[in-house]
C-alpha cells in the first residue's frame, strides 16, 4: 500500500476532520480507522495507546475470513455449495433426530439459514464446541434455507469443516493459500476453541492493516498483482445480498441483505462486521475502504455514526479524479489527528468532597458482585478502588480524567481457548475516573487485550453511607461486576 494526501485520492481534507469530529463528539471507543482507494492510503491513525502493530481481535470479521477459506475448499474441489452437514460430520450428527440438522449445507450455512437456534457455548462451556453444535437439543426447528437467523455457532461449523478437510489450522491454510501472497503479516493469528478447532466466528487477531489487504483483495474480485487467486464468482457470489434480512422493515446500514459471510450495506456496498464495531466497509461504485476498530459494546445505534457519516461524508462527496491539494485544509487534519486518545471518563478531576471519604471502608451489603467492602484513594492525578470480591482482595488503578493502563485484577479469565479458564491470566485494561457530581464518582473501565470489554462503576456518596452501581458490555466475561449494593462507612 502507498501513502498519498486525501485529496490525491479525490476526497478532501476537512470532510475527514468532520468525520473525525463527527465520531468523537459521540464519545466513541475508536481504537483506529484508515481509509484507502486503490491500493493508496489517504488516511491511517491511531488513537493512544494503540498503534499500527498493536494486535487487534476482529470478533465476527472472522467469518468473513471463513468464507474465503470455503471459497478456495470449493475452488480446489473439496466440497460444493451442496454438500450437507451429514456428509461431513456424520458422526456428530448421528444421535441428532432432527432431519432440518442433517440436511443443511454449505451453502445455507454460509448465509446463515440454518436450522436451529444457537444454545449458549459460553455459560454451557462444552468440551468440544463442535459435537456441542450439533447436539443441538432445543425443540424449534425449521427447514434450513428458507429464513436467516444469525449463526455465529455455524460460522464456526464451517471453520471446522475448512480444519477438518484441510487436517491444518484455518490460520496456516489460508496463510498457505492467501495470506503470504497478499502480504498478511506473520503476526495473525486466531484463538482456539474447546475441542481443539480455531474460534473461526470470533477469534482472528491481526494488524488492522492486514484487515486492510483481505479487504482489498476481496473488493479486486479475488486476485492480487495479476493472479485470480479465488474463483471471481465466488467472490462475487459472497458479497452479494443472498437472503432477506430486513425483518423489521427499515432502512439501516445493516438491512440490505446478508451474502456468504458477509454483509450488504447502502450503495451496493459490502462490509466485514465484527462485535464492538470492527469493519471493513468496501465500496466498489468508489473503490473506497473504511478500517474501523474499537469497543463500543453497549452503545446502540453506534454503527449509524460510523457507516453513515463515513457515505454522507467520504463517499458521497469524493471525485473521481484527484483534487487540488491544499496545504492548509491537510495541516488542519494533521493538526486535529495528531494526539488523538482512547476515550476517557468524562467529568471534573478533583471534588472538594473526596477529602472526606478518601481511605474511608465502606461495608457493603449483600450484593450480585459478592463485594464485601470498597475503599477509594485519590493522589492527585491517580486513585485506587480497593476491595474484596470472592477471588480475595483487589485494587484497580485508575487516572483521573486520564487513562492508566494496567491489569485488571480479576484473574484466571480465558486466555487462548474460549471459555477455558486460565490461572494467572489477566487482562490488560485502561481505567479512568471522573466525579460527575460533586459526591458521585464514576470509573470507566476498558479492557484491550486478546478480549475486548468495559466496565463502569458508579459511586455515589450520601452521609456515611455510598451506593455502588456496576454495569458491564463483554462477552462471557465480567460477569462479577454487574449489579447494585449500599454500603456504610466503618
Amino acid at each position: 500500500m502507498n501513502y498519498i494526501t486525501p485529496e490525491k485520492a479525490g476526497a478532501a481534507s476537512e470532510n475527514i476532520i468532520k468525520y473525525i469530529d463527527k465520531i468523537e463528539s459521540k464519545r466513541l471507543a475508536t481504537h483506529n480507522i484508515i481509509m484507502a482507494r486503490g491500493n493508496d492510503i489517504f488516511f491511517e491513525k491511531y488513537w493512544k495507546p494503540f498503534n499500527a502493530d498493536f494486535l487487534h481481535r476482529m470478533y465476527s470479521v472472522s467469518k468473513s475470513f471463513v468464507s474465503l477459506a470455503i471459497g478456495i475448499l470449493i475452488q480446489e474441489g473439496e466440497i460444493s455449495l451442496d454438500d450437507t452437514m451429514a456428509k461431513h460430520f456424520s458422526e456428530e450428527l448421528k444421535n441428532q433426530p432432527d432431519k432440518n440438522m442433517h440436511n443443511q449445507t454449505v451453502r445455507d450455512m454460509l448465509m446463515m439459514s440454518t436450522a436451529k437456534p444457537n444454545r449458549n457455548w459460553f455459560s454451557e462451556k462444552p468440551k468440544d464446541r463442535v459435537k456441542f453444535y450439533f447436539e443441538n437439543d432445543i425443540k424449534e426447528t425449521r427447514p434450513a434455507g428458507t429464513v436467516f437467523s444469525y449463526d455465529s455457532d455455524g460460522s464456526f461449523v464451517l471453520c471446522a469443516l475448512v480444519e477438518r478437510i484441510t487436517q491444518k489450522t484455518l490460520i496456516e491454510y489460508l496463510k498457505e493459500k492467501l495470506f503470504d501472497k497478499i502480504g498478511v503479516s506473520d503476526d495473525i493469528y486466531c484463538l482456539k476453541c474447546p475441542g481443539g478447532h480455531s474460534w473461526g466466528d470470533s477469534g482472528i487477531i491481526c494488524k488492522p492493516t492486514d484487515l486492510l489487504k483481505v479487504a482489498r483483495f476481496v473488493l479486486d474480485g479475488g486476485s492480487f498483482n495479476g493472479e485470480q487467486i479465488l474463483d471471481r464468482k465466488y467472490i462475487e457470489n459472497a458479497v452479494r445480498n443472498q437472503i432477506f434480512i430486513n425483518y423489521e422493515d427499515i432502512n439501516d446500514a445493516n438491512t440490505y441483505g446478508y451474502g456468504w459471510q458477509f454483509w450488504k450495506t447502502y450503495e451496493d456496498s459490502f462490509y466485514f462486521n465484527g462485535m464492538g464495531c470492527q469493519y471493513a466497509v468496501c465500496v466498489p461504485k468508489k473503490d473506497l475502504i473504511l478500517i474501523y476498530n474499537g469497543d463500543n459494546q453497549g452503545k446502540e445505534n453506534v454503527r449509524q455514526c460510523i457507516i453513515d457519516s463515513f457515505f454522507e461524508l467520504i463517499v458521497n462527496t469524493v471525485s473521481d479524479n484527484p483534487l487540488p491539494e491544499n496545504a492548509e485544509a491537510y495541516n488542519k487534519l494533521v493538526k486535529r489527528t495528531h494526539s488523538l486518545e482512547l476515550i476517557c471518563a468524562k467529568g471534573e478531576a478533583h471534588s472538594d468532597f473526596q477529602e472526606e471519604i478518601c481511605d474511608k471502608v465502606y461495608k457493603l451489603s449483600e450484593n450480585p458482585m459478592k463485594i464485601e467492602y470498597i475503599k477509594l484513594e485519590i493522589d492527585g492525578n491517580t486513585g485506587r478502588l480497593f476491595y474484596r470480591n470472592r477471588q480475595g482482595e483487589k485494587v484497580l488503578h485508575f487516572g483521573m480524567c486520564k487513562n492508566v493502563i494496567s491489569d485488571f485484577p480479576q484473574e484466571g479469565y480465558s486466555d487462548e481457548c474460549g471459555t477455558v479458564e486460565k490461572k494467572g491470566n489477566f487482562y490488560r485494561c485502561a481505567a479512568s475516573a471522573a466525579w460527575v457530581e460533586p459526591k458521585k464518582l464514576y470509573i470507566k473501565v476498558q479492557i484491550i487485550d486478546k478480549y475486548f470489554g468495559n466496565l463502569g462503576i458508579t459511586i455515589g456518596f450520601k452521609d456515611n453511607v455510598c451506593g455502588l452501581h456496576m454495569v458491564k458490555h463483554a462477552e462471557a466475561f465480567l460477569d462479577e461486576y454487574q449489579g447494585f449494593a449500599g454500603g456504610r462507612q466503618s
